[in-house]
């Protein structure tokens, strides 16, 4: 009879086992007291966690007489699934303390998921200590989550160190590697890496191809670009539709329009990734009418679109303040029942508030079912530049309130809600509160409102001394806000010292000239500005007239 329920638990695993049915078949289990064996909660918890019905699997957990490795790794890996990380390292802690069970490798693997998934690199370096204290030197299994994880938290020397330190790697764990110097962009010990795994005559598949493709963004490096695509049509890649659309990604970050469209042409039937790489190719580029363009072509071939090319057609939208065609996504997102998705919400509210209708932006959060930092972020962003700074510190108390981690954007658009609102106090107080009470450091985003909250309160000195401190190189943005405030305050004598440094600025020069021939004009100094105009008009870089409009 045992054999008979564990081959139809078997049979039930490669099936759609839904919440209905995995409720059943756990009534069963208890009509007939099989739920001693270990092998049965595993089984069930596990159907409980792909239907996200937590609540049940813990609870069934819980009841479980006999728990082996296999019975906690279920529950720990549901919960780490589910993005409950404080959940699955606290269930991690009570394995610990448990005398009967230990951890084994396949626990650790989903640990280093976890840390990853979840930007933990202090709880990272705890498990890794672990898994040695345990003498469980990584596996292929282990090993590879663990290269993984320091990759993705771009630690990728220490990756790299846990790789060579493993015995044996296989495919999957250059894969990993490979991967992780693609995401850091190092492609040079990538291809390196791809290299020496061929010398060893170990076959590539399409995950190391798009691994590979993913590190190179530089039109400089075109040509090893195409040495590389020829590669994947000769080992019979050219039908592989990931390794296709990073080809047509890797193509439009090195700004080579003609052959991105040649591989997106030469495909019979692209699929929604391909379809995304490419249009989201044709937004990261600046071509924003032409993703709109292909975003319809996809849809009259009848593909449906997901959330995360949604909020990039609908950050197109926002680029061009274009609210048409940003209404229309919406509708089409509703049909879709994909405008409650968190990703395609906080788009609506930046597109809705770029175009001008903050109201109808702040209307789609308030709906919103559920909220992540993203969407605060959002919010709080562009109430910083209608300068409702009041407000935009409300939706941060919120914030902290519920528990919400902040990162560096959060503070980009508190100070920037504080430069455009004119709350000077306030603005000091929150950038030194961000690394004090949150961690987190400055960055040139925050210099920048934080230099225009000094400057403009008169404090031309104290700015300039903080922009000091910072050590060379200084982005040139910092002192474009500087000279800014000089303006505002009409301190010649410091413009000059500001000048001189953004001028010092080869690769930014032409773009701070129109703003200090401004300053020189107005403070009568006229030959001055036309010669800053003349140089610009040399270089071919006439200064556009200002415009702006917004299509109803």
């Amino acid at each position: 009879m045992f054999i008979h329920f564990k081959s139809l638990v078997f049979e039930l695993s490669k099936l759609n086992q839904t919440l209905i049915k995995t409720k059943s078949f756990h009534a069963l289990l208890i009509k007939t007291c099989l739920l001693h064996d270990p092998f049965y909660p595993t089984k069930i918890i596990r159907f409980y966690a792909i239907n996200h019905d937590l609540t049940s699997a813990y609870n069934l957990f819980d009841e479980s007489p006999n728990r082996t490795v296999y019975t906690w790794n279920s529950i720990i890996r549901a919960y780490a699934q589910s993005h409950c990380f404080l959940d699955a390292f606290t269930l991690f802690k009570q394995m610990l303390s448990s005398v009967t069970t230990d951890p084994d490798h396949f626990t650790f693997a989903c640990l280093f998921r976890a840390c990853a998934e979840s930007f933990n690199l202090y709880s990272l370096k705890i498990v890794h200590g672990l898994l040695i204290v345990y003498n469980l030197g990584p596996d292929s299994v282990g090993g590879s989550a663990l290269v993984s994880a320091y990759s993705k938290l771009g630690l990728i020397d220490d990756a790299r160190m846990v790789f060579d330190r493993l015995k044996e790697h296989d495919l999957v764990l250059y894969n990993t590697m490979i991967t992780g110097y693609g995401c850091c962009g190092y492609w040079e010990k990538g291809l390196h890496l791809f290299i020496m795994m061929r010398r060893l005559e170990i076959n590539p598949d399409g995950y190391t191809m798009v691994g590979l493709l993913s590190s190179f963004t530089s039109s400089s490096l075109l040509e090893v670009c195409q040495s590389i695509h020829c590669y994947c049509l000769r080992k019979g890649f050219g039908s592989n539709a990931h390794v296709n659309s990073m080809l047509v990604s890797m193509y439009l970050r090195c700004s080579c329009m003609n052959s991105a469209y040649k591989v997106f042409d030469s495909l019979l039937q692209p699929d929604l990734v391909t379809w995304s790489a490419f249009i989201s190719g044709f937004s990261q580029s600046g071509e924003y009418h032409k993703a709109l363009v292909y975003f319809k072509k996809m849809n009259s071939k009848g593909i449906k679109t997901d959330s995360i090319l949604l909020a990039t057609v609908l950050s197109v939208t926002a680029q061009l303040v274009t609210l048409a065609k940003g209404v229309e996504i919406h509708g089409y997102a509703i049909r879709n029942n994909l405008d409650s998705e968190i990703m395609v919400s906080s788009a609506l509210i930046d597109m809705y508030s770029k175009c001008g209708f903050l109201e109808m932006g702040l209307k789609v959060f308030d709906q919103m079912p559920q909220r992540n930092i993203v969407s605060y972020n959002s919010v709080i962003v562009n109430l910083g530049l209608y300068g409702l700074a009041t407000e935009a510190f409300q939706v941060f108390k919120m914030v902290v309130e519920r528990g919400l981690k902040p990162d560096e954007t959060t503070f980009v658009g508190l100070l920037s809600a504080c430069s455009h609102g004119g709350f000077i106090k306030e603005g000091l107080d929150i950038f030194k509160r961000m690394e004090v009470d949150f961690g987190i450091k400055a960055k040139t985003e925050h210099y920048v409102n934080y230099i225009k909250l000094l400057g403009m309160a008169g404090n031309l000195d104290e700015a300039y001394n903080v922009i000091d401190s910072l050590g060379e190189p200084v982005d040139s943005g910092i002192w474009g806000a500087l000279l800014s405030c000089c303006d505002a305050h009409n301190d010649s004598k410091l413009a000059k010292i500001v000048t001189q440094r953004l001028l010092d600025d080869k690769t930014n020069r032409s773009t701070y000239k129109v703003m200090v021939s401004n300053f020189h004009a107005g403070n009568g100094r006229w030959d001055d500005a036309k010669n800053m105009r003349d140089e610009l008009d040399d270089l071919g870089k006439k200064k556009m007239s200002g415009i702006s409009w917004i299509k109803i």
